[in-house]
């Protein structure tokens, strides 16, 4: 049904003022209509139509008499609200009516008031005459009382002592604080003098407590009633001093006293007294270690005492333990600071290194099982910190590099003294030459390493590095005495006696040195020899080699300067002389270890076949027929083989030997036909690479039938097939300096002889 014009007019104002009614009201038509459409979509249903009309209908009606029964009880709580409100209205204005007649009243009273006051005032004066008169008898009896206090003082009986000393204190500070509040400070002064004997009396009182806890440690073993008794006082006092400070209305004089915080500052400095000081004669050797000693079994000893009885005499929030432990742990950090300003020498040092880092947490200190689980250090920090261990460690490793050098200098001067005695040296049970250099020297090393090990990894790691430095200068020290040592043998050959005894007994004391070194680090992982250390110990094998070589040199050079000659090429026993002469060397050489011992034979080796060529290419012989070329390739066959063969009897393998070169040479001065030297020159230099134009002019030379043009050729052929000397090549030609041919003209472009 539409709606008319009226009812139009009348919704408009209510769909304005109530929007969300017209919004539900389309949500509801529309809710009905989808579901009308969903019940009634065919026909045959709408014959249920008038079942859903009478069921809606009564619903509605149900929904209708709830809010007419919802909308009554609210209406009639508005009723009984406003009845109240109407009631409670009345009463405020009947209050209100009292009020104002009371008002009148007291306005009327006021006069009488006025004489009330006066009456009050003299009350207030008679409850304070009232007082007065109630403490006069105990005002009167004060300095009595002080004098009994003092008599219970000197009997040492604290308790009662301290009783009547808070009585009295507890009078006067009544009396001041009465004034206080009066703001009678002027008449303060006068308590103040009348009471002045109680500070005498604190003071006496608070001396007795101090030497009592200064005694503290001995008291709780003999008889620790005392102690007790000054920990009480100690307490009734605290006490006085927190309700003072929570009132904080009036503090009288001389608080709050604070004797616990005395009480552990005593403590403290009973603990650090004359047991931490030390003489300067006491700070190194015998004197320190026993101070040290003597600090351990008291501090131990001490520390039980406190754990095991001082505990039981002091409350539990005194943390008397942890206190103690912690002063002195303080007092011995100070204390180490202290010794180590001193000059220590090497033995105080380690003492107090392995006093803080090993000896102070061990069992046989604050790990004791007697101190264990109640003391615990390990949260207090180390006795050192990192950078004054480290400091000490680098001053005691100065110290034994001092004294490492010393000894050292010693054993070198011995050794150095051994040389020129008039008895070879001493062997092993293998009769290789040795002395006690190498054991003197590495026993001490080891010894300061092993030492060192007792205290810390970085502390063994600098004695280590310190100990290799020594060794490597030590070396070098070494190698200038032996260098001494030769120049006064060159002088006279007779002294030493036993020169090259000497000698081979250095190369074996250098090579047990060598083997030595690796076995000082206990960690194999550290043992690899540094390379300067390596240097200086081939420095002074190449030392002590050259020195011997250069005898085995002195000994032959009488007899290469007779080659070559023409008594030699006809045919001499100059080579089984010189045969003669290196077999005795050898013997020699062989009172050395392997692998010195072949190394000498080897080095020897060289040196005779370098002088066999020197002699054969500085004072050249010319061929002046084929007859005497090949005399001389038969010498030089019959002496390179007497030599090769006698070195290879030695232990010597051919391939390690340089006389192969004399048999090379050989070959050039046999060969018959002149035009074919080009290419075996070629072969000889490449074999030999340090060979150098002189050499070969001068075996051309030697050959004696090589014409200008074959030698232009030969020559000009090595400067077409340069060499490199490889690596591992030992040259032999390079150290021979043959002279140089006078020629009119040079042989080739750019290359003069």
């Amino acid at each position: 049904m539409g709606m008319s014009a009226e009812d139009e007019r009348a919704a408009s104002p209510r769909d304005e003022e109530w929007p969300e009614a017209e919004k539900a009201e389309k949500l509801a038509r529309g809710a009905a209509l989808k579901w009308a459409s969903g019940v009634f979509y065919r026909p045959e249903k709408l014959e249920g139509l008038g079942h859903y009309r009478r069921r809606e209908t009564q619903r509605n009606s149900s929904i209708q008499s709830r809010l007419k029964s919802t909308v009554q009880s609210y209406l009639e709580g508005v009723s009984a609200g406003l009845e109240q409100l109407r009631s409670a209205a009345q009463e405020v204005q009947s209050v209100c009516q009292d009020l104002g007649a009371a008002r009148w009243a007291l306005l009327d009273s006021a006069d009488h008031f006025q004489g009330l006051q006066q009456m009050r005032e003299l009350m207030e004066e008679h409850v304070q005459l009232a007082s007065v008169v109630q403490v006069l008898p105990q005002i009167f009896s004060v300095h009595e009382v002080f004098s009994h206090i003092l008599q219970l003082l000197h009997g040492q009986h604290l308790l009662e002592a301290h009783v009547e000393l808070m009585m009295v204190e507890q009078l006067r500070d009544n009396i001041l604080s009465q004034l206080h509040l009066r703001g009678l400070s002027s008449a303060q002064a006068t308590v103040l003098s009348y009471f002045s004997g109680l500070q005498e009396l604190n003071e006496s009182l608070a001396k007795q407590l101090w030497d009592i806890v200064g005694s503290s440690l001995r008291l709780v073993r003999e008889d620790p009633v005392l102690f007790v008794t000054a920990v009480r006082i100690i307490e009734r006092e605290e006490k006085i001093d927190d309700t003072l400070l929570l009132e904080a209305t009036f503090l009288p004089p001389g608080r709050p006293k604070a004797w616990r915080q005395k009480f552990y500052q005593v403590l403290q400095d009973t603990i650090t007294g004359s047991r931490f000081q030390v003489p300067c004669t006491d700070a190194e050797g015998p004197g320190l270690a026993r101070h040290l000693a003597a600090l351990q079994k008291d501090i131990v000893s001490e520390l039980c005492v406190v754990k095991d009885l001082m505990v039981q005499c002091v409350p539990a929030h005194y943390n008397i333990l942890s206190i103690c432990t912690a002063t002195y742990h303080q007092a011995l950090t100070s204390h180490l600071q202290e010794i180590l300003r001193e000059d220590l020498d090497k033995q105080g040092l380690f003492l107090v290194l392995e006093w803080a880092l090993r000896v102070y947490h061990s069992p046989e200190m604050m790990g004791h099982p007697d101190l264990l689980p109640e003391v615990d250090v390990s949260a207090l920090g180390p006795l050192m910190s990192s950078e004054l261990v480290d400091q000490t460690e680098r001053r005691y490793m100065m110290k034994v590099k001092a004294s490492v050098f010393e000894w050292m200098q010693r054993t070198l001067e011995v050794e150095f003294k051994e040389w020129f005695r008039e008895e070879e040296p001493e062997t092993d049970h293998q009769g290789f030459f040795q002395s006690a250099l190498p054991a003197i020297v590495m026993q001490m090393l080891n010894e300061n390493i092993q030492v060192a090990s007792l205290i810390t990894d970085s502390l063994q790691q600098k004695i280590y590095n310190m100990a290799l430095e020594e060794l490597e200068a030590f070396l070098g020290r070494l190698r200038e005495a032996l260098v001494q040592c030769g120049k006064e043998h060159q002088q006279d050959r007779a002294v030493p006696k036993y020169y090259i005894s000497y000698l081979l007994a250095v190369l074996n004391n250098n090579l047990a040195l060598s083997n030595s070194v690796s076995s000082l680090h206990s960690n194999t992982a550290c043992r690899e020899v540094p390379t300067s250390l390596q240097a200086a110990l081939d420095r002074m094998q190449k030392k002590a080699t050259q020195l011997l070589l250069e005898e085995l040199l002195l000994d032959l050079q009488p007899l290469c300067l007779q080659l070559p000659s023409r008594k030699w090429l006809s045919g001499s026993q100059l080579v089984g002389s010189m045969c003669e002469v290196i077999d005795k060397y050898a013997k020699d050489f062989s009172r050395v270890r392997k692998p010195v011992c072949t190394l000498l034979l080897a080095e020897s080796e060289l040196l005779v076949a370098s002088q066999y060529l020197r002699a054969l290419l500085q004072r050249k012989m010319v061929c002046k027929s084929r007859e005497e070329r090949g005399q001389l390739c038969h010498r030089l066959l019959q002496d390179a083989t007497q030599l090769r063969e006698l070195f290879w009897g030695l232990g010597l393998d051919r391939s390690q030997q340089s006389l192969e070169a004399v048999f090379a040479l050989r070959e050039l001065i046999c060969l018959k036909d002149p035009a074919l030297l080009s290419l075996e020159v070629v072969g000889f230099i490449t074999k030999y690479p340090d060979v150098s134009d002189e050499h070969i002019s001068t075996l051309l030379d030697i050959r004696g039938d090589v014409s200008k043009e074959v030698r232009h050729v030969v020559l000009e052929m090595m400067a077409q097939h340069p060499q490199v000397l490889p690596e591992g090549y030992r040259p032999i030609f390079s150290t021979i300096l043959v002279p140089v041919p006078e020629l009119p003209f040079c042989l080739r472009k750019g290359k003069c002889a």
